[in-house]
């Protein structure tokens, strides 16, 4: 099979690529490689990709419609794409709201155009986010929740990827897949993100930022377990009986909501160093906790996380220390 894999060179794309690959899949990855963070660690990652046979790689835009074309004019027996690319952060979309909408929509729609054309396309998987649940208080998230409600610009450009998704889906019987995902960390992991912020902080003798004054919860899921669920999905594109849209939503995580606190907790403990913690009240868009109802996925594919945080943090620590030789 010929995979399209876009964000091919970020985080979750990487370690989908390596999966795809280790199992024999062909790969076109496709990366703009922009400076939203190091793109060092971005070429890192993509100069172990290039290293295998069946890798092959487009730098682009996703966004971009004519490179979009050059990809679907040299490469027209792409058989699914999985589009990972998007301008992540709900923080970074309180400045920059423009890149969310240029990515996360007008990216979007090109990658479906992209999938309506190709003659051998049998699933368009898209990475949606937890953020979609908004302010929700029901507890845990579950796909059936009202997700009308978004609280930051990220959440609203992620749900518009759902609803664009599902058009197309009825419109050109398009089968489609969209993952909520349910923050990701592991090696490799975005300097972005929690457990990256504190290791590089701690290990500088500099203070860590927690807000909401540390009462904060988080479905932390291991890169792993999320690969998984993404190959898994992608082998079980929804089923069209021609009366409803082939498409379908999922949450994504590791089932299991834990405190902020003891997150970062182990994360000093695979450090040896202790944290200088300065907390800090809500920040706009945030939310104070989340946790995903599975089951869905669970019964439809089989999906199992299997990583608790307590094996996990290591792994990534582990990871960094060796990757920034410290």
């Amino acid at each position: 099979m010929t995979v399209l894999v876009t964000g091919a060179a970020g985080f979750i794309g990487y370690h989908t690529c390596l999966r795809l690959l280790a199992r024999g899949d062909e790969v076109l990855g496709l990366d703009n490689l922009n400076a939203y963070y190091d793109v060092a660690l971005k070429e890192a990652r993509l100069a172990q990709l290039t290293a295998h046979a069946n890798f092959r790689f487009v730098r682009a835009d996703i966004a971009d419609r004519a490179a979009i074309a050059e990809v679907e004019r040299a490469h027209p027996g792409i058989d699914a794409i999985i589009n990972l690319a998007a301008q992540a952060g709900v923080r970074h979309s309180l400045t920059a709201p423009h890149d969310y909408t240029h990515a996360n929509i007008e990216g979007h729609l090109v990658m479906l155009e992209l999938a309506r054309r190709l003659p051998a396309c049998r699933h368009f998987v898209y990475a949606s986010s937890s953020s979609v649940y908004g302010a929700n208080t029901k507890l845990p998230f579950s796909v059936d929740d009202r997700v009308d409600q978004p609280i930051s610009l990220y959440a609203a450009t992620k749900r518009a990827g759902e609803l664009i998704s599902h058009s197309y889906s009825h419109l050109y019987r398009i089968p489609s897949t969209g993952l909520r995902f349910f923050t990701v960390y592991g090696p490799w992991g975005r300097p972005d993100m929690a457990a990256y912020l504190f290791a590089t902080a701690i290990l500088a003798g500099q203070p860590i930022r927690v807000f909401n004054n540390g009462e904060m919860r988080r479905d932390f899921t291991f890169i792993d377990d999320i690969v998984s669920g993404v190959v898994g999905v992608l082998d079980h594109p929804p089923a069209d009986d021609g009366v409803s849209p082939p498409c379908r939503v999922y949450n994504i995580g590791n089932h299991r909501s834990e405190k902020l606190m003891d997150f970062i907790g182990l994360v000093e403990q695979s450090l040896g160093r202790k944290a200088t913690i300065l907390f800090e009240p809500m920040q706009p868009g945030d939310v104070k906790e989340t946790f995903a109802d599975i089951d869905a996925i669970s019964r439809d594919v089989g999906f199992a996380p299997t990583t608790p945080i307590s094996v996990g943090v290591p792994k990534f620590i582990e990871w960094f220390k060796q990757y920034h030789k410290v």
